[in-house]
């Protein structure tokens, strides 16, 4: 399922951020959710490595 939000629902999401955090909180925010993200991908890779890995040894033997 895509998301479809436009130019106009990014605006306002910012725009409701800057409401209830405050301008000087934002940056710590982008900060943490960018670094959850980056855990998550390099989570799901070792998953699907894994996954790979063992299906290679399965196909093996």
């Amino acid at each position: 399922m895509p998301m479809n939000i436009g130019v106009t629902g990014i605006v306002l999401i910012v725009i409701l951020g800057l409401l209830l955090f405050g301008p000087s909180k934002l940056p710590q925010l982008g900060k943490a959710i960018g670094a959850t993200l980056s855990e998550f991908k390099r989570g799901a890779k070792g998953l699907v490595e894994t996954e790979d890995k063992a299906e290679k040894q399965k196909d093996v033997v």
